[in-house]
């Protein structure tokens, strides 16, 4: 269960990664909708850093020895 939502928080982070860089939604280009944004600077800036963030989360799903904190 713990990868499962790992793998998920991942997905959605590389998806902001997507937004904050270039303004454009994966997942919404993958089920249907609008996939530019228009976001401000600094909401772009977030978007980019929670992608990092789940660039970095990927090496956990590879370790057996995860723990909280």
């Amino acid at each position: 269960m713990t990868k499962t939502a790992l793998t998920l928080v991942v997905i959605g982070a590389l998806n902001w990664l997507l937004v904050g860089l270039f303004e454009w939604d994966l997942v919404t280009a993958l089920l249907g909708g609008d996939v530019h944004r228009e976001s401000s600077g600094l909401s772009r800036i977030v978007y980019t850093l929670v992608g990092l963030a789940g660039l970095y989360c990927i090496g956990l799903l590879f370790r057996d020895d995860v723990k909280a904190g």
